[in-house]
């Protein structure tokens, strides 16, 4: 296995890890093939994550978790994407459905659904992809119309990750269409809803151990208690998540990309050509030294940002349980500008890194890399989506340089009030 440099994880990192790592390489390992091939969902697997408490290592301990963070996410998803980036899904996906709880969700609607999120009891997902609503969020065309105390929703999403078999959704719609984007409004949304129904299930390149479905809403009445953070707030929700989110698509990616030089490796030590092993080639070695140093180098920028993430965000956590204030208010008093540009950075270079490196092993592996019985191009199919879903890497450039002008332009503007 690559050898990576020691971040300084705590030893309850480090048991996570390990755990994490075990559970991969010892229930994983053996179906992912399967899995792939037959596009089935692993049930069994999410059962053994479960009972490792691995769901919930990056909540708090008052909502059933294990008072981690992003970082301990992470780690899980890097873990079980080194064997198969499909099925880390199942934890990386329902975090993603999960993360806008923990943010925007106020007391009553964290202790009604973080618990049975935590223990993997449920699995989440993220609802906000429309047809015509892609990189453009803001052009969704699905409705929720107040009715009393509640709001009935119309309309439908496309490429719904942990399609049907999640329990519990986050779901954006229209509440104003007058007011455009600022009517925008999250929803949680249980399965089982009256007029909350599911389309067809996708078939994908990669990933195909994670079902990805369509979800069809047709007046389906959801109380006005599922709403997040009130209503025309949606846009918000699904900033901030995304700003804590993006870094689980890093970690998914570089575990796809150490698992496929990993196998890699350990074919071309022992395949011969013109009397020697591959790997003694030179213009191999370089293109080991290639991968290695890229995922070095994307690993050390997730986790460092991780780690100033996690910072902030556990220490309005803590405030949150004290105020009684939602813990993306105390975010905002904690440090008021968003952590866009990290977030964006980790997910582009991450994502760049794993397409690179998998296509660089299918390269080294010849012919048997393309084959669809070795795993090198599975590897190779599964980090395509880490550059498309939650945000492509072309909308992570735009948001990384927005953020940059931004910041020049208010230092631009404090010098010139300061002279």
């Amino acid at each position: 296995m690559l050898q990576t440099l020691d971040l300084e994880f705590t030893e309850e990192q480090k048991e996570i890890v390990n755990l994490s790592r075990q559970l991969a390489e010892k229930k994983i390992k053996p179906i992912r093939m399967k899995c792939d091939e037959e596009e089935h969902f692993p049930w069994e697997i999410v059962e053994e994550l479960r009972k490792a408490d691995l769901f919930g290592v990056y909540l708090p301990a008052e909502y059933g978790g294990l008072g981690g963070g992003n970082t301990e996410l992470c780690l899980v998803t890097e873990e079980v994407a080194k064997v198969c980036g499909g099925i880390a899904l199942c934890v990386a996906g329902t975090g993603l459905g999960t993360i806008p709880i923990l943010l925007m969700g106020s007391e009553e609607q964290k202790k009604r659904w973080l618990p049975d999120l935590a223990g993997g009891k449920k699995l989440g997902a993220f609802a906000i992809t429309e047809a015509e609503a892609g990189s453009d969020a803001t052009a969704l065309k699905t409705t929720a119309k107040k009715d009393g105390d509640h709001y009935i929703l119309n309309g439908s999403k496309s490429f719904i990750s942990n399609g049907e078999v999640a329990e519990i959704y986050i779901v954006f719609a229209n509440a104003n269409p007058a007011k455009g984007p600022r009517g925008i409004t999250a929803f949680v949304v249980d399965k089982g809803t009256p007029g909350f129904t599911f389309g067809k299930k996708e078939q994908k390149m990669g990933i195909r151990a994670n079902p990805t479905y369509e979800l069809f809403f047709d007046n389906c009445r959801v109380p006005a208690a599922n709403v997040l953070g009130g209503e025309g707030y949606g846009l918000f929700v699904a900033q901030a998540t995304f700003d804590f989110s993006r870094p689980g698509v890093g970690a998914q990616a570089i575990g796809i990309a150490e698992g496929a030089l990993d196998e890699a490796i350990h074919y071309i030590r022992v395949r011969k050509q013109f009397g020697q092993p591959i790997i003694s080639f030179q213009a191999i070695q370089h293109m080991i030294a290639d991968c290695a140093t890229r995922i070095e180098a994307a690993r050390s920028l997730l986790y460092n940002v991780n780690k100033g993430m996690d910072v902030v965000l556990k220490e309005a956590v803590s405030r949150s349980l004290a105020s009684g204030k939602t813990v993306y208010q105390e975010l905002r008093g904690l440090k008021p500008e968003r952590l866009t540009k990290y977030s964006a950075m980790v997910k582009l270079f991450c994502s760049d890194v794993a397409m690179q490196v998998t296509t660089d092993c299918v390269q080294m592996c010849g012919g048997i890399g393309y084959m669809r019985d070795f795993p090198v191009e599975k590897y190779m199919r599964d980090a395509k989506v880490t550059q498309i879903y939650e945000g492509t890497s072309q909308m992570q450039r735009n948001e990384i340089a927005m953020m940059i002008i931004k910041e020049y332009a208010t230092a631009a503007k404090a010098q010139a009030v300061a002279v």
